[in-house]
């Protein structure tokens, strides 16, 4: 499976990965490169607890436009 994750920068330096299209699955590493191999690893533990509560294993994640 594809996920997108987004990738930002904390403020002590920390990279955090997140999977909005599944919720609560959120990751970090010490280099981008380290946060992108830990959320795998978090994406896949977050499916098997999903399938094991009988949850949907993702949610819609959708684009909206918004005027600013």
């Amino acid at each position: 499976m594809d996920f997108f994750v987004t990738i930002s920068q904390d403020e002590d330096g920390v990279y955090i990965a997140d999977c909005p299209s599944i919720p609560g699955c959120v990751s970090q590493g010490e280099t981008e490169a380290k946060a992108v191999a830990n959320i795998r690893e978090a994406i896949k533990e977050c499916l098997v607890v999903r399938r094991q509560r009988g949850m949907p294993l993702t949610v819609d994640v959708r684009r909206v436009q918004v005027e600013t």
